[in-house]
């Protein structure tokens, strides 16, 4: 496997590369690999893998009996009135 220096990588161009290699938890090294394969089209970015945390706030904030209330409502909807199908 090769290896290849590049110069003149001014500071702030450094820490933003350290800083998105944290947040992706991986090396500088396999960040940079990562983003020259996707510029080239070697590797394409996947569809459907971003990750939300918009409703992270009501997980687990439900007590039982909210939680049965809800689901008798959910429940009730999916009832099929027989009559409008005939």
């Amino acid at each position: 496997m090769g290896s290849l220096s590049i110069r003149g990588i001014d500071n702030n161009l450094s820490e933003q590369l350290k800083k998105n290699a944290s947040a992706e938890q991986k090396s500088v090294n396999q960040l940079v690999i990562d983003i020259l394969k996707q510029h080239l089209g070697i590797i394409k970015h996947k569809k459907f893998t971003r990750s939300y945390s918009d409703l992270d706030q009501l997980f687990g904030s439900w007590d039982n009996e909210s939680f049965d209330a809800i689901k008798e409502k959910i429940d009730s909807e999916r009832n099929i009135d027989d009559e409008l199908w005939k």
